[in-house]
């Protein structure tokens, strides 16, 4: 016996609620790493800096005491000529001798892979490792030194003399940073037209002035930006002369950078690290003008 049709059967969906998502959720990670890192710690030491606080003592609000005390701080006065001659020493390398060794690898030659590779070395390798080897290399008993006396030259004193000290720091931060940003000049290289290069051939431009007259004008903001980058790492160095004079520091304390002297007043069980709180803030407030300097100097350049 057959049944009637009740007709149609009906299908029940059901629709599963979803949460609602906020942009912030996953952004809280990042945001949680850069506060715990970034943020506390520099605010913390905005904080110090107005205070007497030692490493194991609370410190008081002191106001303006530790920068005043700076002032009349000859070892700051040091700190401060040493980093600005560093700056002075570093940046002008950093910013001409890695677009003329990204101008000899640009080309697509058999091999080339391997020079780029070979220069970004360097780069990628340890501060620490490289600057054992460059300790290594200038030690009185090193083998730059056992070279210069069997020439005749003699024994240098690289590691023990101030102004050599600073110099061979320089070298290694120039020769460490040289396959950086060689590679920021590749990349800006890549987008100039060859067209440019190809009418200024035709106008009978040389070499050299192809490069003043077309490369240079077209990877100017590129210069600015590995300017900035170089003036502000150069002023904050610290491994390069930590590691060759080393935790002593040089003689009579005449190699100190103001990051060096940071880390010299503020450590151990009585730093004072109110006072390395300051110097901090100077190096701040210096690394930020010395960066807009250069922005701003680009700036006009293009008007």
């Amino acid at each position: 016996m057959l049944m009637p049709s009740t007709g149609p059967r009906t299908r029940t969906v059901r629709v599963r609620r979803q949460l609602p998502t906020s942009p912030w959720l996953f952004a809280a990670p990042g945001l949680l790493v850069i506060g715990a890192f970034i943020l506390y710690p520099f605010m913390s030491t905005l904080v110090n800096a107005f205070t007497d606080r030692r490493t194991l003592i609370p410190g008081e609000f002191v106001g303006l005491a530790n920068f005043r005390e700076l002032l009349h701080d000859d070892m700051f006065w040091t700190g401060l000529r040493n980093s600005a001659l560093y700056v002075l020493g570093v940046v002008p390398a950093l910013v001409i001798l890695p677009l003329l060794l990204a101008l000899l690898v640009q080309k697509n030659i058999p091999g080339i892979t391997f020079f780029r590779s070979a220069f970004y070395t360097p780069v990628v390798a340890s501060i620490v490792v490289v600057g054992l080897i460059w300790v290594w290399l200038l030690d009185e008993r090193g083998l730059v030194n056992a070279l210069l006396e069997t020439i005749g030259v003699g024994r240098v004193g690289f590691l023990s003399d101030q102004w050599l000290l600073l110099m061979s720091a320089m070298a290694v931060t120039v020769w460490k940073g040289l396959g950086y940003y060689m590679i920021i000049y590749l990349a800006a290289l890549a987008n100039v037209p060859r067209e440019l290069h190809e009418a200024a051939a035709v106008d009978g431009a040389g070499a050299v002035r192809r490069f003043f007259t077309v490369t240079v004008p077209a990877v100017r903001s590129t210069m600015a930006l590995v300017g900035a980058l170089s003036s502000v790492a150069a002023f904050k160095v610290f491994s390069e002369v930590y590691l060759m004079a080393g935790p002593s520091g040089g003689p009579a304390g005449e190699d100190t950078t103001l990051v060096i002297l940071v880390q010299r007043t503020g450590t151990g069980l009585t730093g004072r690290v109110g006072y390395a709180s300051a110097i901090s803030v100077v190096v701040f407030v210096v690394t930020v003008a010395l960066m807009l300097l250069v922005l701003r100097a680009d700036r006009r350049s293009e008007v």
